[in-house]
């Protein structure tokens, strides 16, 4: 049998594995909701159980090594999540409990830099020196691959695009505590704090004939709620996604500005399942910001298994700039 490798995508509301090989294919996959309770192993002994459950040990005996795409920040030396502000963890073990029950090598990356691996090997970077991935989804992050190199950083974390300052004055918290991150305002998570905030400053009367009327004051706001109704023509929610899509832009600007990239792809759930309406405002108004000169900008062709496809990219043959990192 031939050589197979574990992709795993562990995500703040799913957590994804993966059987594939080193062309690319994936075999099968599976999903389950992420944990959120039990302490510092239970999501690896959330994965370690998905691998049981789901692949037998005649195919493990063939499986050459796993590779996670992984929320951040990261601590790459250790092999963990460290103070995500996105799971109620402050510590995550992921790579010694898999080694060490697997006996198999283990590589972890932030999900974004799995996702920019799985773009430039398998996706739309094929063929670049220069690409960038961004997700927008229950946050907002990033990859970078700049000169055929993949940049890591000190821990692992180079490419915390979601947490670049666009807003000075603050008005929005992050989830990690901070104010005026990208983040805060477009992510999937925090899209309603700030759609609320918009509706406050709004004619009462306007709001009031809008569709979202009713699950504002009941706080039932979601980001798939405003979309939908943006979607379907309603004035205020296209003014908030409109506003939504002036910020991405100028994080879009910011990314294009700092790495210079020949290609950015945007995926994450928030894009892919609204996609004109997130893509459409970033090509409208990013020239306003870039003072580089400007890319392809793009929704990834991959879809939402870029990560997985990124883990099994760094699985099966895990880059220098990693390994240093890692240690190894």
């Amino acid at each position: 049998m031939e050589s197979l490798y574990i992709a795993v995508d562990v995500g703040a509301t799913n957590i994804r594995v993966a059987l594939g090989d080193a062309e690319g294919r994936l075999y099968v996959k599976f999903r389950e909701k992420t944990v959120r309770s039990g302490g510092r192993l239970s999501i690896a002994e959330q994965i370690l159980e998905i691998i049981g459950k789901n692949v037998s040990p005649r195919m493990l005996e063939n499986v050459n090594a796993i590779g996670i795409g992984s929320i951040g920040p990261l601590d790459l030396k250790r092999g963990r999540i460290v103070g995500t502000p996105n799971l109620p963890f402050d510590v995550v073990e992921l790579v010694e409990p898999l080694k060490n029950r697997l006996r198999k090598p283990v590589y972890l990356v932030n999900d974004c830099v799995a996702g920019v691996m799985g773009e430039w090997v398998y996706g739309a970077g094929r063929g670049y020196r220069n690409v960038v991935y961004i997700t927008i989804s229950t946050g907002i992050g990033g990859g970078a691959i700049v000169d055929g190199h993949l940049l890591l950083g000190k821990d692992g974390n180079a490419h915390e695009v979601g947490h670049m300052v666009v807003d000075l004055e603050g008005i929005m918290e992050c989830g990690c505590g901070c104010r005026g991150h990208w983040e805060a305002y477009c992510s999937g998570s925090k899209i309603p704090a700030y759609a609320e905030h918009l509706l406050s400053t709004m004619p009462v009367e306007e709001v009031r004939a809008s569709s979202l009327y009713h699950h504002y004051v009941k706080g039932e706001l979601t980001a798939e709620i405003i979309y939908r109704a943006a979607a379907e023509g309603d004035r205020i929610a296209m003014e908030i996604v409109e506003a939504i899509g002036k910020i991405n832009a100028i994080g879009v600007a910011n990314v294009v500005n700092v790495y210079d990239p020949e290609l950015v792809t945007i995926g994450g759930a928030v894009a892919l399942r609204n996609s004109s309406l997130v893509l459409q405002p970033i090509i409208k108004y990013v020239k306003k910001y870039v003072v580089n000169r400007l890319p392809k900008i793009m929704l990834t062709p991959l879809g939402e298994d870029i990560v997985l496809y990124g883990a099994l990219a760094i699985a099966a043959n895990p880059p220098r700039e990693l390994l240093e990192a890692m240690g190894i």
